[in-house]
């Protein structure tokens, strides 16, 4: 990768940083959109997989991030193969993408909180809130959406679709820890059944 295509990821994802309403996952389909099909920066089953492990690893969600840029760096630097070259730029694309993610967000939501908070009982405000809420379930179900269907189209693996639905509708109506959904799509996995 050149300076301007390391350029060009940070400059990504400062956008995305103010288009993450509902957190970063909220923004992955567009990363899918510019780290593996616009860039191909990445595969497919890196972005699933970063997703995967950063949201099963304790700590902040957020974490997904850095293990794509991880991802981008250690491609550039020719895979896990490439030596120390590969690793520092692993660790540069790490960085990259954590603090493109967090600068603006951070600045934006300290400063909107305090302003927020100062004007609380003003209508507008309110009326904010209460419309944030329906956009932020639309863009986690078009992050659902894209880690769902991957390469696949829904007739032609429909043991994926099927599993997602029922992992969803076990979410929505019960107290049920995520993790051991994960835990168990994984041992499906394995199993050969998706």
């Amino acid at each position: 990768m050149s300076a301007s295509d390391w350029l060009q990821l940070l400059l990504h994802f400062l956008t995305l940083s103010l288009l993450a309403v509902g957190g970063a996952i909220t923004t992955a389909p567009d990363m899918h959109r510019f780290l593996v099909d616009q860039r191909h920066w990445m595969t497919d089953p890196q972005f699933s997989s970063s997703i995967a492990i950063a949201q099963a690893a304790p700590g902040p969600n957020v974490l997904f991030v850095a293990l794509m840029g991880w991802n981008v760096g250690l491609n550039a630097g020719g895979g896990a193969g490439g030596g120390v070259p590969a690793y520092a730029l692993a660790l540069l694309g790490a960085a990259i993408t954590m603090f493109g993610m967090m600068l603006p967000s951070g600045v934006l939501t300290y400063a909107a909180t305090r302003w927020a908070h100062r004007n609380r009982e003003l209508r507008g405000v309110r009326a904010f809130k209460a419309g944030m809420a329906p956009l932020v379930v639309a863009l986690l179900l078009s992050a659902g959406w894209v880690l769902a269907s991957g390469q696949h189209s829904p007739a032609g693996n429909w043991r994926l679709w099927l599993l997602t639905a029922v992992a969803a509708l076990i979410v929505w109506r019960t107290r049920i820890h995520l993790l051991w959904l994960i835990g168990a799509g994984a041992l499906l996995g394995v199993m050969g059944w998706i």
